[in-house]
């Protein structure tokens, strides 16, 4: 039977995700009331400009303060879509210890601090769900939490951040250079004013450590990500790809090791080879390749961000959570009972593609090789090209520790004949 009285629902900003949260809540009550075993009612919407007309939005909901409506005691959900980490943190934990239970979107909070929020949310026995923060309306952090839950996660290799796949795509697929792909992607709407957080891999860091977290059953946090962006990904670098019948793809890494008694988390732009799932994802989709044990290889993919994808991801976590609260239930919180250790990027082993600008003499490739052989680096291929006294030289090597990479880089560094080292790609997916 219905239930006859609503559920108050809170909203935390009202941008582009909050704005279609609360459309998608208006138009859409009767079914949602339906699926929920009772209305739920939009009692108040927090905002920093009461003065800009929002459609469809009663007027005498919007207030400017956020904690006195996450205070309320009428609240039963509180919705945050402002992002940062202040004042949400604040925000979100003030309305655990009111009664309320809290869906986010927050990947940055999330990331950095998300313990605080578990930890909240289990003491005053509420919900904590946040779809939303992770691939936007691709259901991820679901399956992950529940579906997976009596199964052995080893491995998540995603592209979750369209903007940079967009970019990488537009090099890939129409030969353009990075700043043009870019200008496509800002005109387009797929990339902000300041694309720093999409194209330096700081929004996808942040969702590597929330699916790390929830998959291994340990804490994560945004440091222990290894970070790198796309910034000095050219064309070339595709070029040497497909001639390896690779595509490039800015990727989240998150593993568990071999022997079980530690995770790696990390973010970098790789080649993988055109026969991988993830190679076709273009555009600004997203697209997550999760490896277990028991179920084998899943691949989740769809719209990774906008206003109604993301709103769709947080209207089925309201769903979640107001039928949890009718039925006087809470839905599953931190799973962190491995306590594994993060370990750093040295110890992640890999192959790479390294692409070096060389004099065009003899000898070279000879102490080229000495070089890989003395950090104990196996090279698999060699390309070299000459012309007038100077020489590409592309060497891919076979699995190694980034370690040893790294420390092979810097000793080709200091020989005479290396003029230097054009790219360093690590080759994934194979």
């Amino acid at each position: 039977m219905m239930r006859t009285r609503p559920l108050k629902v809170a909203l935390l900003g009202c941008g582009v995700v909050g704005s279609e949260v609360a459309r998608i809540m208006t138009t859409h009550a009767d079914d949602l009331a339906a699926r929920i075993g009772a209305p739920v009612e939009l009692a108040g919407v927090a905002v920093r400009r009461p003065s800009k007309v929002r459609a469809g939005i009663d007027p005498a909901l919007i207030t400017t303060d956020a904690t006195a409506l996450v205070k309320r005691g009428d609240i039963d959900v509180v919705v945050e879509v402002i992002g940062g980490i202040e004042p949400a943190r604040t925000l979100i934990t003030t309305a655990f210890e009111h009664g309320a239970s809290v869906v986010s979107a927050n990947k940055a909070l999330l990331a950095e601090d998300g313990a605080t929020l578990y930890e909240a949310a289990a003491k005053h026995g509420k919900d904590l769900y946040f779809e939303a923060a992770v691939a936007g309306a691709i259901p991820l952090i679901r399956p992950l939490r529940e579906s997976l839950a009596g199964d052995t996660v080893n491995r998540v290799l995603g592209i979750v951040n369209g903007t940079t796949n967009f970019i990488l795509d537009r090099m890939d697929s129409a030969g353009a250079g990075y700043s043009e792909a870019l200008d496509e992607a800002t005109a387009l709407g797929y990339a902000e004013a300041d694309p720093t957080a999409d194209v330096e891999g700081f929004d996808a860091a942040a969702k590597a450590a929330i699916l790390a977290g929830i998959a291994f059953h340990t804490r994560v946090r945004l440091d222990d990500v290894h970070r790198e962006g796309i910034t000095e990904v050219t064309s070339a670098d595709l070029a040497s790809a497909k001639g390896m019948g690779c595509t490039v793809k800015l990727l989240a890494i998150c593993e568990r090791a071999a022997d079980g008694r530690s995770v790696t988390a990390r973010v970098h732009p790789a080649m993988i080879p055109l026969s991988h799932p993830l190679a076709s994802v273009r555009g600004a989709y997203n697209a997550v390749f999760v490896e277990a044990e028991a179920a084998g290889e899943l691949m989740f993919y769809g719209p990774g961000a906008g206003g109604a994808p993301t709103a769709s991801a947080v209207l089925g976590d309201l769903v979640a959570v107001c039928r949890n609260k009718l039925n006087e239930a809470t839905g599953p919180g931190e799973s962190a009972y491995t306590q594994l250790p993060v370990s750093p990027m040295g110890d992640v082993v890999t192959r790479y593609h390294i692409s070096l600008d060389v004099a065009d003499k003899p000898g070279v490739l000879a102490q080229v090789a000495t070089v890989f052989a003395e950090h104990g680096v196996s090279i698999d291929t060699v390309r070299q090209k000459g012309k007038d006294g100077e020489a590409s030289l592309v060497v891919v090597t076979h699995r190694a520790p980034d370690a040893a990479l790294s420390g092979t880089v810097e000793a080709l560094r200091k020989l005479d004949t290396v003029r230097g080292v054009a790219s360093i790609m690590r080759v994934e997916g194979e």
